[in-house]
Order: structure tokens, then C-alpha cells, then sequence
């Protein structure tokens, strides 16, 4: 078994590696599910640009809380049940568009997704989002489950049934 600094650099990569994430959220109005692409800021918080037309958006807006996916690909994987996956509860925040902050990540979006990104930073319903972990899990196979927290990924003990 790796040892948890390892496990961390491993799970660290494999979100990197991806460029999007599947988002769940809850509202006054109900559960919803959606995915966006995303890049990572320098303290490696996921960041999304979201337009509030999307239920998620206004739920992200209004209370923060999110449920964040990242998974390995259907065809990349040897086994169905057992897909290399990232589960994360995060707490979100918007981040103004017109700060420095907001403009070093909409340039990284552009440069990762190109021209869709930059059409879409001229529409005013579109928000910038940064995910913070909470804690979560990452998931490597079967049996092979490792707590995870904050946005570094730390790996935390494993509990035993």
C-alpha cells in the first residue's frame, strides 16, 4: 500500500488530470445534478464558471454547500464497480469576474477551453465559483478507500469496520 504522501500526490494528479467535475447541489427547490468544466487556482481550490440560469448555479449561490465528483472515464477503467473516482464535500464562493483573482482564472479557463470561454465572459448570467474541500474520499478500487481533506487532498486515516 502507498504511504499517504504518495496517496495524496496520486489523487492531487488524477484531478488535475480531468476537465470537469460532476456537481450535485440542493436547493429550496429540490436536488440537482450537473457537471462544468473547471480549472484549478493556486491553492488548488476547483474553480467553475457557472451561469445562473442553471439550478445548480443559483443553489451554489444561495447556500454554498455542493457535492463534487471526479471520475475516471467509463473507458479507461477495467471494472465498472470499481472506476478510480474523487467524491468531495465542498463549500462554495462566488469570485468577482472583475478582480485580479477572477481574471487570472477566466484567462486559465480560456486557455484551457479556448474560445467558448471567451464568448461566455461577455454574458452577465455567468458567475465565478470556487470550490473549497471540506472532506471527502478518494477512491483507487475496491477496498481501497482513503479520506481526504482540504483542498491539497490530505489523506487521513483510514477507519476499520
Amino acid at each position: 500500500m502507498p504511504d499517504e504522501h504518495a496517496l495524496q500526490q496520486e489523487a492531487q494528479a488524477f484531478r488535475a488530470g480531468l476537465d470537469s467535475l460532476i456537481l450535485a447541489t440542493v436547493g429550496a427547490d429540490g436536488p440537482d445534478a450537473g457537471y462544468a468544466p473547471c480549472v484549478l487556482d493556486d491553492d488548488h481550490a476547483a474553480c467553475i464558471f457557472v451561469s445562473e440560469l442553471a439550478r445548480h448555479t443559483r443553489h451554489l449561490l444561495s447556500d454554498g454547500r455542493a457535492s463534487v465528483l471526479f471520475i475516471e472515464a467509463e473507458g479507461d477503467a477495467r471494472n465498472p464497480f470499481a472506476r478510480r473516482r474523487l467524491a468531495l464535500n465542498c463549500r462554495a464562493r462566488e469570485i468577482p469576474r472583475d478582480s485580479a483573482r477572477g481574471e487570472r482564472l477566466l484567462d486559465a479557463l480560456q486557455a484551457r477551453f479556448g474560445n467558448t470561454v471567451e464568448l461566455l465572459r461577455g454574458l452577465p448570467d455567468f458567475h465565478l465559483v470556487r470550490l473549497d474541500v471540506v472532506d471527502g474520499r478518494y477512491v483507487r478500487g475496491f477496498a481501497q478507500a482513503y479520506p481526504v481533506r482540504g483542498n491539497a487532498l490530505e489523506i487521513g486515516p483510514r477507519r476499520e469496520r
